[in-house]
């Protein structure tokens, strides 16, 4: 997203029930704002609009867009959990801590309103379409220290399998506490090794029941 929302959108945006995210507008300024990321159309009926967690973070002011002076990435101003090993990665401190919470609140608000059962303990559809993101904002709100340009830290990465990720931590023990957080989060989480390298990681996929 490369740009801030319209005035009338943000109007929308502002106007979202504080709790849930329900949304109100024409449905031009719904689908633009589906489009951007930032609301999503339940799929029961009626098919009402409700905030993303990228929604509820501009919402609350924690996620700053900005217009850019020359041409930048589609992603610029977008709040992206860290996943480990970035060439850039956003400063660490209590603003950035202020900002997964948000993300990972929004996430179990969205959980609670897509999944048929109203569970906050299991995955929803959205974090199956994300699953790198999703997976990395649970380890990341959990406390868990994402590599850097170091060899400490998670790595989430993509796998050839569907609806699963890969996650490595080169300490041993880290790895088995970054298990334990998935499974907390909702993830069917077993450990392996890569057999030309002896390296340890966990396969993780959200579980379904």
């Amino acid at each position: 997203m490369t740009r801030p929302p319209t005035a009338a959108q943000r109007r929308v945006i502002d106007a979202a029930d504080p709790v849930t995210g329900r949304l109100r507008g024409t449905e031009a300024q719904l689908a633009a704002l589906v489009k951007r990321g930032l609301a999503f159309r339940h799929p029961r009926p009626p098919h009402d609009h409700f905030l993303t967690p990228e929604g509820h973070r501009v919402r609350q002011g924690v996620m700053q867009v900005h217009e850019p002076a020359t041409e930048a990435p589609a992603t610029a101003g977008v709040f992206a959990a860290r996943v480990g090993g970035e060439e850039t990665a956003p400063e660490t401190g209590p603003a950035r801590r202020r900002e997964v919470h948000s993300a990972w609140q929004g996430l179990l608000e969205l959980r609670r309103m897509t999944n048929p059962d109203g569970a906050v303990e299991r995955p929803c559809g959205w974090e199956r379409t994300h699953l790198v993101q999703a997976s990395a904002l649970a380890l990341e709100a959990a406390g868990h220290h994402p590599a850097g340009r170091g060899e400490g830290g998670y790595r989430v990465r993509e796998t050839p399998q569907p609806e699963a990720v890969a996650v490595y931590e080169p300490d041993s023990e880290a790895l088995r506490t970054c298990a334990a957080t998935l499974e907390g989060a909702g993830w069917q989480v077993s450990e392996h090794r890569e057999p030309r390298t002896g390296t340890r990681y966990l396969l993780a996929s959200p579980r379904r029941a």
